[in-house]
């Protein structure tokens, strides 16, 4: 897979792919992701990439002339497979949505900021816009990382254990069971007698039990 990140702030989102999960997945070679400043396509000597928008108001708008220069540019060098702007009105991100796109092969993910972009990128350029929530930051750059990290991480290979990402909150709708670890007794604390069982189905029985009882209690809507 191949993760194209357009923004105005690259520095910004150096950092998330330079360790854990996600560095190790772009050394194996699961993963490429590359930034691209949009400044270098930005317009007159200055590079700009934003103007006041038409009819008043408060707040600058990303042009749309350097975002197609962009897109354009890296469009002649392979097929994507989707062009997706983070921006606060767009479908709500969720398991199901990072299950698809982990799928795909190559993503566009375009990074908002000020008052966002010209409608008309959104109109012409873009395929999908994705929230990660019911609030506004500053930019998009944040929402990219966050996207970036729940596509990667279910790759094959990315995680030690694969099917760890198959038991995971919302996975099939559900929120994860607790899980507990050494050791058995803490101050008083102990941990249910039927994790150090060994009896492996009636485990999993208890796991699916107390997720579901997880869920009716902190997200009924889920069910």
């Amino acid at each position: 897979m191949r993760i194209d990140i357009i923004t105005v702030l690259p520095e910004l989102l150096e950092s998330p792919f330079e360790a854990s999960i996600l560095k190790r997945a772009i050394q194996k070679g699961l993963v490429e992701v590359h930034l691209h400043n949009l400044r270098e396509y930005g317009m007159g000597n200055y590079k700009q990439v934003d103007d006041y928008q038409f009819g008043g108001g408060a707040g600058m708008v990303l042009m749309i002339e350097p975002i197609d220069k962009c897109i354009s540019s890296l469009k002649t060098e392979r097929k994507y497979d989707e062009v997706i702007y983070l921006t606060p009105d767009g479908e709500t991100l969720n398991q199901a949505i990072t299950n698809e796109l982990s799928l795909k092969g190559n993503l566009i993910l375009l990074c908002g900021h000020y008052k966002g972009v010209d409608q008309r990128v959104r109109e012409s350029l873009v395929t999908r816009e994705i929230s990660i929530g019911d609030y506004v930051l500053s930019g998009g750059e944040l929402a990219a990382a966050v996207l970036s990290d729940a596509i990667i991480r279910l790759l094959p290979g990315v995680l030690n254990d694969e099917t760890s990402a198959l038991t995971d909150t919302f996975q099939d709708n559900l929120l994860a069971p607790p899980v507990y670890t050494r050791p058995s007794n803490y101050k008083g604390m102990e941990v249910p007698k039927i994790l150090t069982s060994g009896n492996t189905p009636k485990i999993e029985q208890w796991r699916e039990e107390e997720a579901l009882k997880r869920t009716q209690s902190r997200r009924p809507d889920l069910l």
